[in-house]
């Protein structure tokens, strides 16, 4: 399945919904970003299965909420040029070139990057910290993420110490309310 572009159409959709006036809730705009996280991470570590359920499940997500809200707000036809669009995106595999088609001026071409963004279990010194040990580039961004570059492979074992250290933290606090 072509999620990179299936996502992709999903943000237009987001997009467009935001130019005819309807706020998008932050969950469903908060569900497109985990997607996209995830689809980094699983293009890192394409042997971890549960990753591409859970990207399944966010744009799932995504979609109905905007299938539900497009048809109550702009009528069946609205819909259905919608979900023909990510229909034909999902049926699509995207090279890698056009995988990243966003320009960061600045940045050299060869470099690689990644847009992280801070949790509670992953504050923005600790990823600040994990891209110095590992001799990447970072830079603060005006809404709070960290742009983390450097060569290729050093920024794919960024992002999967970063998926490990979540994972651990995730699993503690499973055993710890599981035990309750």
């Amino acid at each position: 399945m072509g999620y990179v572009a299936a996502w992709k159409a999903l943000e237009e959709m987001v997009t467009d919904f935001r130019k005819k006036g309807l706020v998008v809730p932050p969950e469903v705009i908060g569900d497109l970003k985990n997607a996209k996280t995830l689809m980094k991470i699983l293009k890192t570590e394409p042997s971890r299965g549960e990753n591409i359920q859970k990207i399944e499940q966010y744009l799932g997500n995504v979609e109905s909420y905007l299938v539900s809200e497009g048809q109550r707000k702009f009528g069946f036809e609205y819909v259905d040029k919608w979900l023909e669009r990510v229909a034909k995106a999902s049926s699509e595999i995207l090279d890698e070139e056009e995988r990243e088609t966003r320009f960061i001026p600045g940045m050299p071409r060869q470099q690689k990057w990644i847009r992280v963004t801070s949790s509670e279990d992953l504050p923005i010194e600790q990823l600040r910290a994990a891209a110095e040990e590992m001799s990447l580039s970072y830079s603060f961004q005006k809404d709070g993420s960290l742009l983390v570059y450097g060569e290729d492979q050093s920024v794919k074992d960024f992002v999967k110490k970063m998926a490990s250290k979540y994972r651990s933290k995730a699993e503690k606090y499973r055993k710890k309310v599981h035990n309750r």
